[in-house]
């Protein structure tokens, strides 16, 4: 069974979406921002100050920044185990089938993806270093930083994971066995997580064309996990991806304000930064994943059908003679 299929495996009425959905949203929505909501009051002098900085998301407040940071991430790893819960008891099927169509996780895969993106993205930070050395400060400071490197790296994969599996996991599969292709859950998932960054700030300050960066990486992820058959890269992928931009670079107008190495003092503009990734290290990372795993078929991995497993059918065959009898 491919990756998609693995959806057929367990309950599949359009009660368990609903039920589920509605699990992730309570988990994600409702218990995870707990910790912020009474975080937020102890540092609010009123109501009307709490209600203003509730439209900031509580940033302003002088919340430490890291644990600012970990009571965000907090709201996605609520969503993560919501999501298990739904898949586990409510789709009555394994959580290894919405990561990867193995029989097992290859953690070889995750760690592959989250080096080689990790030196990519690092090489790229440091370019712009040496080419624009005046819009960046040294930020340096062991404690802060030492804090924030140890919130990154322990949980922001919570929320770089509930985000994957969310979105090409749950929702690939999902809308696979639905429409009965691959690439319409391709696109519809790329460009609704390009689209839920919208709420980020970094789109108040550099317009509709980050919109760019967004959805290119969601198809990244997509075309990974969809020929690869798994989500394994994808997880290292993303993981990395925010692990690097937590730590490294931060600015007063980016969604992550964190105590990293460097601040950037630039106007907000957009620059080669933005295209290059996309346009080029993109494609390179899936060169090299082709190579690397023997993909093969794209056509038909990118854009084929999604047809019922043979062992299912029969067993719906079975449900139906009981049924009859």
């Amino acid at each position: 069974m491919n990756f998609i299929q693995q959806a057929y495996k367990g309950e599949n009425s359009w009660l368990t979406y609903v039920g589920t959905i509605l699990l992730v949203i309570f988990g994600w929505q409702i218990i995870g921002i707990l910790p912020l909501l009474a975080v937020a009051v102890t540092h609010s002098a009123d109501m009307n100050e709490f209600s203003r900085a509730a439209e900031n998301s509580f940033m302003g407040l002088g919340i430490n920044s890291s644990l600012y940071l970990f009571l965000l991430i907090f709201t996605f790893a609520m969503g993560l185990l919501f999501l298990f819960l739904g898949i586990k008891y409510v789709h009555k099927r394994s959580f290894t089938s919405l990561v990867t169509s193995r029989n097992s996780i290859d953690w070889k895969r995750f760690w592959f993806g989250f080096i080689t993106w990790g030196i990519l993205a690092g090489l790229m930070i440091v370019v712009g270093l040496f080419l624009t050395p005046e819009n960046y400060t040294w930020n340096f400071k062991a404690v802060p930083f030492f804090i924030l490197l140890a919130v990154s790296l322990l949980f922001l994969p919570f929320q770089t994971s509930f985000e994957e599996l969310l979105f090409r996991g749950y929702f690939m599969q999902s809308l696979g066995i639905l429409v009965k292709n691959r690439w319409f859950p391709l696109i519809f998932t790329s460009v609704v997580f390009g689209l839920m960054h919208g709420a980020n700030p970094e789109i108040d300050k550099l317009g509709y064309v980050a919109f760019v960066f967004y959805i290119g990486t969601g198809l990244l992820y997509g075309i990974t996990t969809l020929m690869d058959e798994g989500t394994e890269l994808a997880l290292g992928l993303h993981a990395v991806n925010n692990i690097v931009a937590a730590f490294f670079v931060t600015t007063d107008w980016t969604v992550f304000q964190t105590d990293a190495l460097y601040i950037d003092t630039s106007e907000p503009s957009v620059g080669w930064e933005m295209f290059f990734p996309v346009f080029v290290l993109y494609p390179l990372l899936l060169f090299v994943f082709s190579k690397k795993y023997g993909w093969t078929n794209w056509k038909e991995n990118l854009f084929g059908k999604i047809e019922k497993p043979k062992e299912n059918l029969q067993n719906d065959q079975y449900s139906l003679i009981e049924d009859t009898y």
